[in-house]
């Protein structure tokens, strides 16, 4: 199932795209806003405010990403990591800021919410740590809160909660 957003007000939508080929233009209307829109299968292509086209690549997972699980808010969902800070939060349509934003209706999670930094050691090792933003819920790792201005460091398979959303941090060549 591939998600979309209503580009007007951000509503989102979930179709079968195995049932189309590449290249095909679909047509959708949002049930909330009733706003019609089209959307082209295959490669990505966005236009910024000053109307240059970029197009978007595939994620790149060299550097790690985080696996939110599945709950009563969202959906599964892996988000690639970069080095240096990768700031995670809500995705909200009006939020600047957020490297790393996931897809959720949780009220408990912050639009900024805790940050995750990427270090590259040598070529064959990688420091995560890990650090609120700060926020109004607070970050655990392993079910313990994050102090105030606390960074620790994060080892493969941890386990993050965020408001009332868990990730799991899948470090570089993990499966």
């Amino acid at each position: 199932m591939k998600r979309i957003f209503c580009p007007k007000c951000d509503n989102q939508l979930s179709f079968d795209e195995t049932k189309y080929p590449e290249g095909k233009v679909l047509a959708f209307v949002c049930p909330q806003c009733t706003h019609q829109f089209k959307i082209r299968l295959g490669r990505k292509i966005v236009r910024s405010k000053s109307g240059e086209e970029k197009e978007v690549k595939e994620p790149d997972f060299t550097y790690g990403f985080i696996r939110v699980i599945e709950n009563n808010f969202g959906f599964k969902q892996d988000l690639p990591l970069v080095l240096g800070d990768n700031v995670i939060g809500r995705r909200n349509k009006d939020t600047d800021g957020v490297d790393i934003p996931i897809i959720t209706s949780d009220p408990s999670m912050g639009r900024k919410h805790c940050i995750i930094n990427v270090k590259q050691k040598s070529e064959d090792e990688i420091i995560y740590t890990l650090r609120d933003y700060p926020s109004l819920t607070g970050t655990f790792l392993k079910n313990v809160c994050l102090g105030k201005n606390e960074q620790v460091r994060l080892d493969n398979d941890d386990i993050i909660t965020i408001g009332a959303t868990t990730f799991i941090l899948k470090a570089k060549d993990s499966e």
